[in-house]
């Protein structure tokens, strides 16, 4: 999917073919236009009508046109406002998202969604908002599958007609790596921690990357300064997953790659361990036979740990 700013030539005139399949776009979606009244006729949708409404749009000061294009073919419009008009209103919004109705049904929506969120997030915006009618209760599935959710309910600014609120957080997006320190039998290191999203739980020694690290490289200095242990390297890749936290009341989506390693059954130790286990928010540790993860009743990230375990174990005996 690629997505462009809508060029507009002297006097903010649409190029004639792109208008062309502007007007194209819009009459297609019959359905949204009767129900959006921005056209006075949704059966009957002029190109000088697009040109205005566009480019109108196009001059406000915060907002962008962007076309969606898959394969060279326009197959979306969305409109993003950095702000909204409320100055008690801190997120950016989607003021309209439509695809072809030609192409409906096969993923172009939720794309483009994703490429605007992407873009805000990139910017360190925290969430997006949007406005549904109460009238489009087909909008308001497609939004709420894609993971926003109501928040309130207010009449749209320019017919006042009521609109369900949306909002989605935005996540930070963090690189981090960790090692499933393995003993000779089959217990596994873990740390505890407590999370505002989930409260007590365990995980494996790690953390975040650092500028210009290599996972592995990462995973090395994360296991020194969280165990004391120099005599351990990270091994293979055990698996790579993603998750959702608020660190530091900063909601964060973490990529993770974990990688296993063998280790004598040991206590962490080191003149420094206390401070590093203080400044990472570690509340203590314990070795973890396998049958305990299969049980734990508290969370373990990740949370099929024990089974991803027991998988490298198999491959590794019939290696």
């Amino acid at each position: 999917m690629d997505l462009t700013a809508l060029p507009l030539a002297a006097g903010h005139d649409i190029p004639g073919p792109l208008l062309t399949e502007l007007t194209a776009l819009y009459a297609s979606n019959r359905e949204f236009q009767a129900l959006s009244g921005d056209f006075p006729d949704p059966h009957d949708i002029r190109p000088e009508q697009v040109a205005a409404g566009l480019a109108e749009q196009a001059a406000t000061e915060g907002v962008e046109v962007l076309l969606a294009r898959s394969g060279g073919r326009l197959v979306g419009v969305v409109v993003t406002l950095a702000r909204h008009p409320d100055p008690a209103d801190p997120d950016p919004w989607i003021g309209l998202l439509m695809v072809d109705a030609a192409e409906h049904g096969q993923g172009h929506g939720r794309r483009i969604a994703e490429q605007i969120e992407e873009r805000f997030r990139a910017d360190g915006r925290t969430g997006l908002r949007l406005a549904v009618l109460d009238a489009n209760p087909k909008g308001l599935a497609f939004w709420t599958a894609l993971g926003y959710e109501v928040i309130g309910h207010r009449p749209d600014l320019q017919h006042g007609r009521p609109c369900a609120v949306l909002r989605k957080p935005l996540p930070r997006l963090r690189r981090a790596a960790r090692v499933a320190v393995v003993d000779p039998g089959g217990s596994v290191l873990l740390f505890r921690y407590v999370n505002p999203d989930v409260g007590p739980h365990w995980a494996l020694p790690g953390g975040g990357l650092e500028e210009g690290e290599t996972p592995r490289e990462a995973a090395l200095r994360e296991l020194r300064e969280e165990t004391g242990w120099s005599d351990l390297e990270p091994g293979p890749l055990l698996c790579t997953w993603e998750h959702d936290f608020t660190r530091f009341d900063v909601v964060i989506r973490q990529h993770e790659h974990i990688y296993v390693t063998e280790g004598p059954h040991r206590e962490p130790a080191g003149p420094d361990l206390a401070a590093a286990h203080a400044a990472d928010g570690i509340l203590g540790w314990r070795w973890w036979p396998r049958q305990e993860l299969h049980a734990s009743a508290e969370p373990v990230w990740p949370s099929d740990l024990a089974r991803l375990l027991d998988a490298h174990d198999a491959a590794h005996r019939t290696a």
